[in-house]
């Protein structure tokens, strides 16, 4: 069995995690694993769990967040999931 590094159970379906830093990283679950991977929005501080948005080099859940966060970052970021077409 092995032990999740961020909740501390020992478990017999626990799982690695190896990141492209080359660390490995071991948890029983992937709740755990985002709590102790994921990156953290800059703006509101929700983990980032999909694609979020990276502006020179912080990181954000959505666009509103890298535009709500400094006046002159994420200007250029057009957030168009689920917009209208027209």
């Amino acid at each position: 069995m092995a032990t999740c590094e961020t909740c501390g159970n020992d478990y017999w379906m626990a799982f690695e995690v190896r990141t492209a830093s080359g660390q490995t990283h071991t948890f029983d679950s992937f709740e755990c694993a985002i709590n102790k991977l994921a990156p953290v929005c800059e703006h509101c501080g929700c983990r980032i769990l999909g694609h979020g948005v990276e502006v020179e080099g912080r990181f954000f859940c959505c666009a509103h967040c890298a535009r709500a966060a400094d006046s002159g970052l994420g200007a250029q970021i057009r957030d168009t999931v689920g917009a209208h077409p027209g």
